[in-house]
């Protein structure tokens, strides 16, 4: 069984961190640092971040970001993400762990990192009507925007599969996740789940999201981007599992629907799950950046030697 999965596991490793084998020097990197971090074993952060469900929670986030004109002309024109998307991926993965399980100094210094390169993302967009409005990718108002669409994402993608509850429950995932906020630069950022909600969709009530020919491009290269061949037949389930969980109201702005077979939807949470536990299979129960993170609190008498 190992030499028929490794393939299988090689190319899920490059899709996630860029390389095919060993381990990615800033994952190793996360066992470095003098303090607990952020987050701790038994959080509702690692319970969430940990889990498999990572990855339709990756999908989804892209999806509800898009709604943003904004955040899509940001990406759209100063990112790499049709030339390597994998790199892309890869450095968002990079700064999520790296707040989830470093050092607080390594967390700062991870997200000062990623609002550097952010000073740059500056631009105008033509709204659906052809008004221009000018976007910043450090606009608070866009940060908040792009930080509810992760911590939602991740939120509802291990409630959908995951069998194990949150350790404090959801309000606490987003009352934690909210120091990454406010890493980002995000003032004020949720700290309970209904005001999530109610400020996720409150940009939908001020008619700051839309759907235009972008948007659809975009969704269009999300629900087929260029993985490998190995890893394509199993990718179609995921996309639409992670496009059920959206809001109903998210779903229509997106034009999105399940996959069905004439009137009757098919079942694609239950088709996710099966692909999930496959994936698990091959990479393991938990996430490698988290071993490394147990070994500096090890180190510092923080946690016990399992």
């Amino acid at each position: 069984m190992p030499g028929l999965t490794e393939p299988l596991r090689a190319r899920l490793q490059y899709t996630f961190n860029g390389q095919y084998s060993g381990t990615p020097q800033w994952v190793s990197d996360l066992e470095a640092g003098d303090d607990e971090g952020f987050f701790a074993p038994g959080s509702a952060v690692w319970a969430v971040h940990g889990a498999m469900t990572s990855i339709p929670a990756g999908i989804r986030a892209l999806l509800v970001q898009a709604l943003h004109p904004g955040a899509l002309a940001g990406v759209h024109d100063h990112s790499r993400f049709r030339e390597d998307p994998l790199g892309r991926l890869a450095g968002t993965i990079r700064w999520i762990y790296t707040v989830s399980y470093g050092s607080r100094d390594a967390a700062t210094h991870a997200s000062r990192w990623v609002l550097r390169l952010h000073e740059k993302v500056v631009g105008t967009y033509r709204d659906r009507h052809g008004v221009e409005h000018p976007y910043a990718a450090n606009d608070p108002d866009l940060l908040t925007w792009v930080h509810m669409a992760f911590a939602d994402s991740f939120l509802a993608a291990y409630q959908a599969w995951e069998r194990e509850p949150i350790p404090g429950g959801p309000d606490a995932y987003v009352r934690e996740w909210a120091v990454a906020g406010e890493l980002m630069g995000v003032p004020e950022p949720p700290r309970t789940v209904a005001e999530m909600q109610e400020r996720l969709l409150s940009y939908d009530a001020r008619g700051v999201l839309e759907r235009t020919a972008r948007t659809d491009d975009v969704v269009r290269f999300i629900r087929r981007p260029p993985l490998f061949p190995v890893l394509r037949a199993g990718y179609p389930v995921l996309f639409h599992g992670a496009a059920g969980t959206l809001q109903p109201r998210f779903q229509e702005l997106l034009g999105l629907r399940a996959p069905h077979l004439g009137p009757v939807d098919l079942p694609a949470r239950r088709a996710a799950a099966v692909s999930l536990r496959g994936v698990q299979r091959v990479l393991g129960d938990r996430p490698v950046a988290e071993s490394f993170a147990l070994a500096r609190l090890e180190r510092l008498g923080l946690h016990p030697a399992a």
